[in-house]
């Protein structure tokens, strides 16, 4: 498997070993966002520290697992974008649709603080 999926209690970061996020790998992550949506998962964290290199099918999921959480009212956050995937997303515009963060540790801290806005909005 080219990622591994780590399941907490207020949220789920899958973490890439591969650096490629193209059509080979992208097929294998929506299947895997739309199950771990599936089985409740709101929010979303998805790091691409070792991802050096990604194509429009790439894109494509990472797009689908900004939907998928956006429909339950989740976070969907990216963390350890390398410059070729950052410029990457900026040349798409996504970098202004796409919560973005430096490190996982702060996508964290992130979706933590998104789930305690949801939970006093309520």
């Amino acid at each position: 498997m080219s990622f591994k999926t780590d399941k907490q209690e207020n949220y789920t970061l899958i973490k890439f070993s591969t650096d490629k996020l193209d059509a080979i790998v992208a097929p294998d992550l929506k299947s895997e966002i739309v199950l771990i949506s599936k089985q409740g998962a709101s929010n979303i964290l998805i790091d691409l520290e070792s991802v050096k290199y990604c194509d429009s099918s790439g894109l494509s999921a990472l797009l689908v697992a900004h939907r998928v959480c956006k429909e339950v009212n989740g976070s969907f956050i990216l963390s350890g974008l390398q410059p070729t995937v950052e410029k990457l997303i900026k040349i798409s515009q996504l970098d202004s649709i796409l919560n973005i963060k430096p490190t996982a540790q702060e996508a964290i801290d992130t979706a933590f603080v998104d789930q305690i806005e949801r939970n006093l909005g309520s």
